[in-house]
């Protein structure tokens, strides 16, 4: 559990700085990697890669219908290899959502999000907050994809 610091933070600004440093660390890593051209896979590999789950993805355990990402499992710009090993199928959103996250930093993001979806399920007053921002958000996302066809 988080507990508030003896300078006065808050639980919540303890978690915000706990985040923030993640954030950090995240970038410090990936400007430390020396930058490695990306490999395409072949057809084959990529079938590999999808019947390593059975034709699901490896992030939400969905069913893998039509076009998919090869995921890396230690991801490329942290030193993983370009090979079947290190790949598992997900959906194109799963993907970019999971991103290039440290491992603690995507399960804060879980519990953040089920926490969210709970409170706008429930309609609380942060809910209602969260469920109207997000809307807008993913309005703005649609809108600027239009503009870019």
């Amino acid at each position: 559990m988080l507990h508030a610091l003896d300078g006065g933070m808050t639980e919540g600004e303890v978690y915000s700085r706990r985040l923030k440093e993640l954030h950090i660390e995240r970038e410090r890593l990936k400007a430390e990697e020396k930058k490695r051209p990306r490999q395409s896979l072949k057809s084959h590999e990529r079938k590999a890669i999808l019947e390593k789950t059975n034709s699901r993805c490896h992030v939400c355990g969905g069913s893998i219908k039509g076009k998919w990402d090869a995921d890396h499992i230690l991801s490329h710009s942290k030193g993983g290899e370009h090979s079947v090993d290190n790949y598992l199928p997900a959906h194109k959103i799963c993907n970019n959502y999971r991103w290039d996250y440290l491992a603690e930093e995507f399960q804060e993001i879980i519990k953040i999000g089920v926490w969210a979806r709970t409170q706008a399920e429930k309609e609380t007053g942060v809910g209602k907050k969260i469920a109207q921002g997000f809307a807008k958000h993913e309005i703005g996302k649609l809108k600027r994809r239009k503009n870019d066809i």
